[in-house]
């Protein structure tokens, strides 16, 4: 199963980015094998609106079931939940602890947006 782990750098030990629509990185993980690959989200880091929606359009073109995250705002939860992808908030650590603890099944998935749109967070 792919999983994307928004980050603050490219790599399984980079700091989670606690946004999902403005992250510096979407780690996407292959939850079997540990093999990663590193998305730089610089388009839309400094993006004036839309953000979060070209976030998880680019989340959905790499086949991503679930993404792991600090928040995320209600545009970016809908345009996920629209292409079948799950959404767990309130994650910190490392990219490798986030998807170890999703791993576990003890994390529970969202059921909506956990900030409000245009929080900047």
């Amino acid at each position: 199963m792919k999983i994307a782990v928004t980050a603050q750098d490219g790599s399984l030990d980079a700091k989670v980015d606690p946004r999902f629509g403005r992250a510096k990185y979407f780690v996407i993980v292959d939850s079997d094998t540990m093999e990663f690959e590193a998305v730089d989200n610089k388009q839309n880091l400094q993006a004036a609106a839309g953000a979060g929606v070209q976030s998880g359009q680019i989340v959905a073109k790499y086949g991503v079931e679930v993404v792991l995250t600090g928040n995320c705002g209600p545009k970016a939860f809908s345009t996920l939940a629209a292409g079948n992808v799950k959404v767990f908030t309130g994650m910190s650590g490392t990219v490798k602890e986030a998807v170890d603890a999703y791993k576990s099944g003890k994390l529970k998935a969202s059921g909506d947006a956990n900030v409000d749109a245009h929080s900047g967070i």
